[in-house]
């Protein structure tokens, strides 16, 4: 089974991206974490943790359609 290079580099990206995601995610909530809640600060750091992954995502969409393969 042969993969294109487009779609291996579309999964690397993809799954690097989500790791970074799960990683800042879990550090905001280590960080935030009172007790056995997060802390209103640490909602809104993990609200900006999700909007970042959003951006990077779509950010990296756009970059790898425009790239000629």
């Amino acid at each position: 089974m042969d993969i294109e290079r487009e779609t291996v580099l579309q999964i690397v990206i993809s799954a690097i991206a989500v790791v970074i995601f799960i990683a800042a995610a879990a550090f905001v909530s280590q960080t935030y974490m009172v007790d056995t809640s997060l802390e209103p600060t640490g909602g809104i750091a993990l609200v900006g943790v999700i909007g970042l992954f959003i951006v990077v995502m779509t950010v990296a969409g756009l970059w790898l359609e425009r790239q000629q393969f």
